[in-house]
Order: structure tokens, then sequence, then C-alpha cells
């Protein structure tokens, strides 16, 4: 290859076609687009002109490829949009995704196309297919239907300006709410304002200030690992509150404001649902989900909600008594909740979350996650340093069956915050598992997150809910990874929404279990194990303030439903519709900016009238763990029934139906409720 290849335009010379992330550089991304557009404009009008009638495999699949090397380039910038942006990556998306949704418009809304789409699926009853095949021809056909294909031409010309002003939005938003954090810093210069901080945070914000030059100072920043610590920590309460208000005023009356981009985002979302013919953006969005319709999730928050906030009530009570028996503070805000509620847990249970820290070390969890999974699922991790990645602090391996040495995929790890960097965690995918240059290959999937960096006198040593987030994102990881299927938009993590969480959320369960934990957790300096009574403590305080965590998730749950249920005409205010959405969910006065406008889930992750499947995967985790807390932690007959049913089938049959098959039963909805204590268990 020479210097003036672009790396993009050719398959990758790498195992299992991994990115050269060492040789991709900005300006290979435009021209790479354009000309993915032209293959798969030749691929479809080669689709269109074929003299023969239409078939499963010459329209349908032929559909299911003819784009392929388009979305190996795009995915990758917009996973390193997410991982590693800068300013010229943001001005490439405004760029990039007009371009890509015209090119999504042309194919969707094209009669030709559509035409011999239709003629498949009307003959899908006299043809052969296997559930795999038969999901396809149905996704596929429904997929132009709900994209317009049924349309007038005026309608298709306005869903198709619809469709690119709204491809640059959530990009936008997520850098607003990016930028707005990235431009606060707090900056310590006496040492009596660190009271109560535990020396890890101390050490971590000394070293945040070394690397920005100023060497006898302490910054904190808006990055979790940095503000989380400080809000649970922190003895001065002034600075507590000048850190809370910093972060939940994210992109709301700044440079960064997100208004205007919220308002246009839910006016074309609803516009687009009234022009396909729905009620409601939310109604055209829960089509395709588990719930179906606005009613059955409203009405399973509803029911959710009136169980915790009764709970919860009590909670900020037992609270607000302790606050005040501690040190007299008699004036509870939300700056204080955290604090606080680490000081009682520690009251109740005795012991913190600095204790369990030590035995947590990077290296060795990550090891211990590993070991999991081998022994749930047979996996392989074998380190791959020489495959490139896209920043020093990322790690690559690759992935095996243990006990026959087949290759499964290619495996990413990015865990450490840096400037340019989406907060939050997540797992992405560079290729699906599946047809890729004529044959079924493996898939290639990261995980991103946001974790405790190391200082220079010790390693990064995590918190319990870090170490939660490596087994929820490696849970979604081994979705992708142990897909079996042969069509890419139907393997994996391609699966309806409120089921997608499933396997995250399943795996955080298993870190409460003293089996597991005695794998791997061990103390950074002396090799011993994490105490049994540690552990035990652990156990005993999992549904602390469980129900005030409960209606955190029904308030973010009921925002996104309103916001999409509503027609957007009729909301003028942000912070006034917010007030009265939320007024049940809330328990204290709003003393910053509104929850909308750093809400990356509804606007720039994919969440839109669906963050409450977070809620509705917990009863199907909750219920899924019960199984093998009946069978045993790692029984394999259960492992290989969940991975067989579940993790293997990806998208190609209704969840429902693989949730049956897994289980012999729908899922329990009580199975949640007995894990949070909220009802009793005989």
């Amino acid at each position: 290859m020479t210097e003036h290849q672009n790396p993009l335009l050719i398959p990758s010379t790498l195992r299992n076609y991994a990115p050269p992330f060492d040789l991709i550089r900005e300006e290979h991304y435009m021209p790479a687009v354009e000309a993915g557009i032209a293959e798969a404009r030749a691929n479809i009008d080669e689709i269109i002109q074929n003299p023969e009638p239409p078939t499963f495999e010459n329209t349908i699949v032929a559909l299911e490829v003819a784009g392929q090397n388009l979305g190996i380039v795009t995915g990758i910038f917009y996973n390193q949009l997410n991982a590693a942006g800068n300013d010229q990556l943001q001005a490439l998306s405004d760029q990039i995704g007009p371009i890509q949704a015209n090119f999504g418009s042309d194919i969707i809304l094209n009669p030709q196309l559509f035409a011999r789409v239709r003629a498949v699926y009307d003959q899908r009853d006299d043809i052969l297919l296997t559930a795999e095949q038969e999901t396809l021809l149905k996704d596929t056909y429904q997929n132009f239907v709900r994209g317009g294909a049924l349309l007038d031409d005026s309608a298709k010309a306005r869903l198709r300006q619809i469709n690119e002003e709204m491809s640059t939005l959530s990009p936008r938003f997520a850098n607003n709410v990016k930028k707005s954090a990235e431009k606060f810093l707090l900056v310590i210069d006496h040492e009596s304002d660190l009271a109560g901080l535990p020396p890890t945070a101390i050490a971590a914000a000394r070293q945040e200030a070394q690397e920005r030059g100023q060497n006898d100072k302490w910054i904190f920043t808006l990055d979790y690992p940095s503000f989380g610590p400080f809000l649970t920590y922190s003895a001065q309460r002034h600075l507590r509150e000048l850190v809370w208000k910093a972060y939940n005023n994210r992109a709301f009356q700044d440079e960064y404001d997100n208004t205007d981009l919220i308002f246009k985002m839910v006016k074309l979302r609803h516009e687009r649902a009234r022009l396909l013919g729905y009620t409601t953006h939310a109604h055209y969005v829960l089509e395709r989900r588990m719930a179906e319709r606005p009613e059955n999730v409203m009405e399973f928050l509803e029911n959710l909600k009136g169980q915790y906030r009764v709970e919860a009530l009590k909670e900020l009570k037992q609270l607000q008594d302790f606050a005040k028996n501690l040190d007299g503070t008699d004036d509870l805000k939300p700056w204080d909740v955290s604090y606080y509620s680490e000081k009682m847990r520690e009251s109740l249970y005795h012991f913190s979350d600095e204790d369990l820290r030590p035995y947590f070390p990077l290296d060795r969890v990550l090891a211990g996650t590993f070991e999991h999974f081998s022994k749930l699922f047979g996996l392989d991790f074998r380190a791959a340093p020489d495959l490139p990645t896209w920043h020093k602090d990322v790690a690559v391996y690759e992935v095996f069956d243990r006990d026959s040495n087949q290759f499964i995929g290619t495996f990413y790890a990015d865990f450490y915050p840096r400037s340019g960097k989406k907060p939050g965690a997540w797992m992405t995918s560079y290729r699906d598992q599946g047809l890729y240059l004529g044959r079924v290959e493996g898939p290639i999937v990261a995980i991103v997150c946001n974790f405790t960096k190391p200082t220079q006198d010790q390693p990064a040593l995590l918190t319990f809910n870090e170490v939660e987030t490596l087994f929820h994102e490696m849970g979604h990881a081994t979705h992708g990874l142990l897909a079996k299927g042969t069509y890419p938009s139907q393997t994996g993590t391609n699966v309806l929404w409120d089921f997608v969480e499933l396997p995250s959320q399943l795996q955080e369960n298993w870190l409460y279990e003293p089996e597991t934990l005695n794998s791997f957790a061990a103390h950074y300096q002396t090799g011993e194990k994490i105490p049994a009574e540690l552990i035990e403590k652990l156990r005993r305080a999992r549904n602390f303030f469980t129900a005030w965590g409960g209606m955190r998730q029904m308030s973010f749950s009921i925002l996104d439903m309103s916001w999409h249920l509503h027609d957007p005409e009729l909301i003028t205010d942000i912070v006034a519709f917010e007030d009265e959405i939320l007024k049940d969910c809330r328990f204290f006065p709003r003393f910053a900016g509104p929850s909308s406008h750093a809400f990356s889930h509804i606007f720039a992750g994919g969440y839109s009238a669906g963050y409450y499947s977070y809620k509705w995967a917990e009863v199907l985790d909750a219920d899924t763990f019960e199984a093998f807390l009946e069978s045993g932690l790692y029984h394999q007959d259960t492992a290989r029934k969940y991975r067989s049913e579940i993790l293997e089938k990806g998208g190609s049959e209704h969840p429902a139906l693989l949730y049956r098959n897994f289980r012999g039963r729908d899922a329990d909805p009580k199975a949640l409720l007995r894990r949070e204590g909220l009802i009793k268990t005989s």
C-alpha cells in the first residue's frame, strides 16, 4: 500500500478484516463514503435491472449486502466520532450525515426496488425459507413501508427532507453535551478543600492537574470517575453543590445550549411519524418493539412507579433523619444525597465503595471477566497486540472457542476517559457477524468506557459500579460475538430494542455471588482475596436505596415517552414541560437545568421512545438469572441453552419466542420485584 492509497477503499489485509486504524486519516472518510455510495448504487441498479423474476436470493440477500462496504466505512467513522472525536470529525459528520441520509432515502423510496421486494414478500407463503430468512424478508419489507415506500411523491419528497435534516442533529447534540462538560474544571488550591475525599480521588485529581500543567493543585472534571467520588465523599457542601449544578446544567443556557436541537428533533420525529400514518413518534417506534404500543409501556411504567414511589419516600425520610442526626443538616438538597446515602450505607452495612476498590484493579478484573465468560460460554480471549487500534490505551483481543479452537471474532476494549471521547459506556460493532465479501465472517465488536485511570503510584482501581459496567458491556459484546447467523442485519445485538439489554443486565447478577467474586477480586498490593465478610456486606446492601434508583429510571423513562407522545407544537418551554411531566417523580425542587438538555440516550443514542427498555429488560434478566440460581451459577446445560436460544439467534426470530424457547414460559414480572426486595419471597 502506498501512502497515497485510501485504506478505506480496499478490503483490510488484517486478520478478520480488522480496520487498519493506524493508516486511517480524516481525509480518507469522505472519498470512501462517496465511493461506497457509488458502489452501492451500482449494486442496487443491478438488482433492479435483473431480468430474472424477483427471488429471495437475487433481491433480498442481494439488497442485504449491496452497501456493506459503505456500512464498514460509516461504522468506523461514527464509532471514531464517539470514541476519539474532534472538531474535524464533527464537521465531517455534518457533511456525511446528509449524504448518507439521502442515499438511504434513494433506496427506501425507489419504487422499482420496492416492487421487487414486495413481489418476494407476497410469495412468502409459497417459498421455503428458514426462520432467519423469514425474519429477514419480513424486516426488509417493513423497513421499506416504515421508510415511506407507500407514500405519494409529495410525501416522499418531504420525508427525504426530514431524513436529511435529522441526520446531523444527533451528532450535534452529543457534541454539545461533550463540549459543555469539558469546559468545566473545579480547580482546588487548598488541601483543606479535599476533606472527606478518599486517597484514590485525591491522587486522580492531582494527576489531572499535573497533566494540565498545574502541578500544585487538584482538578476535578465532569468525567464520572472524577465527579462521582467527589459528590459521594467531599465534605465541602458548597463544592458539592458547584459540581452537581455544573453536571446538571450541561448544554443548558451556555454556548452549547441544546434547546433548539431538542425542539427540531422532536418536531421532525413527530412530523415523520404523522407522514407515515402513525399517531406519534412513540407509536411509530413501538410498532417494532416487544411492548408494541405506548399504552403497554405507560401501564408498565405507572405500575412500577407506584411500587417505587412509596418506598422511595420512606428512603428519603430515613436519609433526612440520618443527615440531621449525623451533623444537624435539616435542609437536604440533591447534591447531598450521594454524600449522606454513602454515609448511611456505611453506618448500616459497615463498608464503603472505597473498601472495595483495592480489590478491583482493572487488569485482574478484566482477566476475571474473561474467565467468567470462559466458564459460562467456553470463550478464550487472546491478546492481539499486533492489530492496530485508535488509541494507545485501547486493547484488542481475538476470541476463540476454548474447546474447538475455532475463531469467533475480534474484540476491542477502550477503558479510560480522554478529551474528545463521549461520556458514559457503550458496546458497538465495527462489523456484525454474517456475510462479508461473499462469505460468513466473524464479528468485530468493541466496548468503550470511561473508567478510573491509573495514577503514577497505583494501577486503575475500579469502583464496584465500574466493575458492574464492565460486566454489563461485556454482556452486550458476547451477544455480538456469539452470533451464529448468516445475515448481518439479523445477528448479534440487532434485536428488538427492548430486548437488547437482557444479555448485558443479566451479567451484573453474577457480581453479587461469592463464587464469581472469589475468582478474581484480590488486593492490588498483597494479592489477598476479597474477604468473605466484605462480599456478604455487599450482598446485604444490594437493595439499599433501590426504590430511589428505580424512581430515577422511572423519571427518565416517563420523560422520554412524554417527549414522543405529545404534539411538540404544544411544547414551548422545556423547563415547564419537564416540571409538569416529572412532578410525581421528583422529590426536590429543580435546582439546575432540565434533564432533556443532556439526555443523550434519547436525543443522540437511539433510545427515543425506548428508554423504558432498561426496566423492561430487567424483568427478563431477573427471571433469567433465577434459572441459573435454580440450576447452578455456571451450570453448562443452562448456559448452553441460553447461548443457543438467546445469544446465537440474535434478531432472527421474535424475542418473545426466543425467551419462551429458553425458559419454557414467559418471564415472570415479579422476578424483578423479588430481586429488589420489594415483595417477599417464600
